[in-house]
């Protein structure tokens, strides 16, 4: 590992340069550079807008008052004194946002127009400043690559969003620690990702079931009830059968008697006949 004094002196010298500027400055310095730090130099990334205004910032020597802000307004914190709590507050609101015209004015001055988006970066990473002390080392250094936000990082953190050391905070990692983190991290993602979509599944799963159970519940009553329809069809076929078998009994016995009555009715004819004569 090279000696961080070196890195840190060559890293200060290209981060208060204009970020159009940066990569082909950095690579002019790798040519120039050490052997042994050459590798480190190259793999400087370029700063945000935001932080490289910050760097400005820094190098001009405009957060000393910002970071006196700080120390009270933790001792404050600490000693939970309300009133004095407020009044630091609202002090540090407004030299915030002073430090943050500040710094977008230095921007302009080296003819970079720093956006909307990219000023409320800065404000917020002057806001870590005066609220964290580690912020506060990390910005000090006037080497941000990446601008910060109170309360959304760990310590160790910081020494990815700073080229080179920052004191009291670990040296930065290798790049191929970065790539294991960064593939940690994303594995953990992929595996939190996972777990919900696990987590919807079951529910979906437990919504279709609870959904599968009426249905059947349903068709079960639906197929008692055929089957009940069907029992009482087979009675009533039978019944049917019965009665028509019945009916024609009764209309053969009504043929007979029809064929009686007549034959009866002509021999009544005949006798009439006989007497009238």
């Amino acid at each position: 590992m090279p000696e961080r004094s070196d890195l840190d002196a060559i890293a200060a010298e290209l981060y208060v340069l204009p970020p159009a500027e940066f990569t082909a400055a950095r690579n002019a310095r790798v040519g120039l550079a050490d052997r042994s730090i050459a590798a480190h130099v190259k793999a400087l990334r370029k700063p945000t807008v935001a932080a490289w205004a910050v760097n400005l910032l820094a190098r001009a020597g405009q957060l000393g008052e910002a970071l006196e802000l700080s120390a009270a307004l933790r001792e404050a914190q600490e000693d939970l004194d309300a009133a004095e709590l407020s009044r630091l507050s609202r002090q540090r609101r407004a030299l915030v946002a002073a430090l943050a015209a500040q710094a977008v004015g230095l921007a302009k001055d080296a003819g970079v127009a720093v956006s909307g988006a990219a000023r409320e970066d800065v404000e917020k990473t002057i806001n870590a400043a005066v609220m964290d002390a580690a912020a506060a080392a990390a910005v000090m250094t006037a080497r941000l690559v990446t601008p910060l936000e109170a309360g959304s990082f760990e310590e160790s953190d910081l020494a990815d969003a700073v080229a080179g050391s920052v004191p009291g905070v670990v040296a930065a990692p290798q790049r191929d620690d970065l790539a294991e983190r960064r593939a940690r991290k994303a594995a953990e993602r992929a595996a939190r990702e996972a777990e919900r979509l696990a987590n919807e599944a079951e529910r979906e799963l437990a919504r279709i079931d609870a959904q599968r159970e009426k249905l059947q519940e349903r068709v079960d009553h639906v197929s008692e009830r055929i089957d009940d329809l069907r029992r009482d069809l087979e009675r009533l076929e039978g019944e049917q059968a019965k009665a028509s078998a019945a009916l024609r009994a009764v209309e053969e016995e009504r043929a007979g008697a029809a064929s009686r009555a007549k034959s009866a009715a002509k021999d009544a004819e005949r006798a009439r006949d006989a007497v009238a004569e």
